[in-house]
């Protein structure tokens, strides 16, 4: 296995971690198919901005076709809808040792395993906050958790490889429960995707939507619970309080949810991702590979997922022109929320 490690998607996930771990003095090569990035940090080295810096740093950039095998262990950070396509052009150049870390929301790693194999395939929570600006400049909002785990649970040497190799950036830990993590942030997910159909704060729905913010969690995880999963807490994020909904204990939620708004108030990043990708680079998200993906699983058992549903549409109306970023959204949710089918 080659000593360097392969960022595929050098944007605001990867980028941030490759740049940490090249100033550590880890070998790694950024790989973006944005050529007006990968141009920039050739030329003067890879900014990052907010927390912990600024810094700059000289990375060793590339295009995806500039590639070449074998590969060892590859960060995989690509947004989820591109998932497939990027591992079929990497699988050519992977050897029986390669390991592809997903730095990604959602459930990419199902995607993975089923096109490189579960024993390439090591499962990741991402939860730190982080904007791709510019060619060759990502703001860092904050730390958060980190976990890798093994997609069937084992305590592997190569993860303690892995979470010595990432140290660098931050604290890493290993799980035995990697898909209850994903599960987990996939909840939060949902809630970002609903506070993406305004343009007040993170801090500002979650604080003032509660209700809304907890049903629309509940569904992800009542989802979860039909897979055979447990989702896990992280970050302010207490899945154990939301489901199920008859024992809710809404004063341990109001405390909760007061750290969690906490927590986005002291972040540098004020809006999610899902919000950067609507609002100022105008393209399409991630909703049908994460909250779209879960909606159909909890179909398929049953659940009517309806808020989840709503989200998904409405997203897309905003995608193709047809609504606009407001409040009234949120109104929206809440009068779907009060009905029958949700709370069945």
């Amino acid at each position: 296995m080659t000593d360097v490690v392969t960022v595929v998607g050098a944007g605001a996930i990867g980028g941030t971690i490759g740049a940490h771990l090249t100033r550590a003095g880890v070998a790694v090569r950024l790989v973006d198919r944005v050529t007006e990035h990968v141009a920039a940090m050739r030329k003067t080295g890879l900014r990052i901005e907010g927390y912990g810096g600024p810094f700059t740093v000289a990375v060793d950039a590339a295009t995806p076709g500039e590639l070449t095998g074998p590969l060892g262990v590859v960060l995989l950070a690509v947004k989820a809808q591109d998932t497939e396509d990027t591992v079929r052009a990497l699988l050519p150049l992977l050897d029986e040792d390669s390991v592809i870390v997903s730095l990604q929301n959602g459930l990419c790693e199902r995607t993975i395993a089923g096109l490189a194999g579960a024993e390439r395939t090591v499962g990741c929570l991402v939860n730190f906050s982080a904007d791709y600006l510019e060619p060759g400049v990502i703001t860092y909002g904050g730390p958060g958790t980190v976990r890798l785990g093994e997609l069937d649970g084992t305590a592997s040497p190569r993860l303690a490889r892995l979470r010595d190799l990432l140290q660098p950036f931050g604290t890493v830990e290993i799980t035995g429960n990697i898909w209850g993590y994903l599960w987990g942030k996939l909840g939060y997910a949902n809630v970002l995707f609903g506070s993406a159909l305004t343009d007040e704060t993170m801090a500002d729905v979650i604080d003032s939507r509660r209700e809304l913010v907890v049903d629309l969690a509940a569904e992800v995880y009542e989802t979860a619970a039909l897979e055979g999963v447990e989702p896990v807490g992280f970050d302010d994020v207490e899945p154990s309080l939301y489901v199920p909904r008859e024992t809710r204990d809404w004063p341990a939620i109001t405390v909760s949810l007061d750290r969690l708004v906490a927590r986005r108030k002291a972040d540098r990043k004020t809006h999610s991702g899902i919000w950067r990708d609507l609002a100022v680079r105008r393209r399409r998200t991630e909703v049908d590979h994460q909250i779209g993906a879960v909606a159909e699983i909890g179909v398929a058992h049953g659940l009517p997922m309806t808020l989840t549903r709503q989200v998904v549409r409405m997203i897309h109306e905003i995608e193709d022109g047809a609504r606009e970023r407001a409040l009234s959204n949120l109104d929206e949710l809440d009068r779907l929320r009060a009905g029958p089918a949700v709370r069945s």
